[in-house]
């Protein structure tokens, strides 16, 4: 490998990393507003902060070549952590049922084999982040601000409610979908394995 990319790949200090652990430093905040004095707003606003500082340190790690390993670990992290305070937060408050709540966490319990099995193989701990992962959590993290506003009496409910309802939806039925990607992946590199054995 060339020393210089593996250089790269080591960085700590790079503005997607900031604002990943930013995200992270968030999540405390977000429940506390969410159970606490139930500052709705606030809430919806740091989830929406949250949702764009997302996008925006994808983009600036790809046009400012600052792609690193901290960076791969720290992004699905703060982006699993938001959706799973979302979770909590709103079936506390009862704004989704607890069945909701649950199917997104078990299906994160479901993976819970794979880097054994990766580091087993001689892979790294994690496989890439897949389309479909990515394209469920932005589903579920449109979503979550839309049902808080769905539950205050305002003009905006109705519609409010219709869109965030197919989006938790169609998310979660994503995010498990690519979760069924993850281990048919980990059963290819399984196959791979065995037969150069052989």
């Amino acid at each position: 490998m060339n020393p210089e990319a593996s250089g790269a790949e080591d960085r700590i200090w790079t503005v997607p990393n900031a604002l990943s652990l930013a995200r992270l430093l968030g999540v405390p905040v977000f429940l506390w507003l969410v159970l606490g004095p139930k500052a709705d707003g606030w809430a919806v606003a740091l989830l929406m902060l949250a949702g764009f500082s997302d996008w925006l340190d994808g983009k600036i790690a790809r046009a400012w070549n600052q792609t690193s390993r901290l960076g791969r670990l720290l992004d699905p992290l703060a982006d699993r952590l938001y959706i799973l305070a979302t979770l909590f937060g709103l079936a506390m408050r009862g704004i989704i049922p607890w069945w909701l709540a649950l199917a997104i966490p078990l299906r994160d319990v479901m993976l819970l084999g794979i880097p054994l099995i990766l580091r087993r193989l001689g892979y790294g701990p994690a496989l890439p982040v897949h389309f479909l992962g990515k394209a469920a959590t932005a589903n579920l993290l449109y979503a979550f601000p839309l049902l808080f506003l769905a539950h205050y009496d305002a003009w905006y409910a109705d519609p409010a409610q219709f869109v965030g309802w197919s989006l938790a939806i169609w998310g979660t039925g994503l995010y498990w979908w690519s979760g069924v990607l993850y281990w048919v992946q980990v059963r290819q590199l399984m196959s791979e394995a065995k037969r150069l054995k052989r």
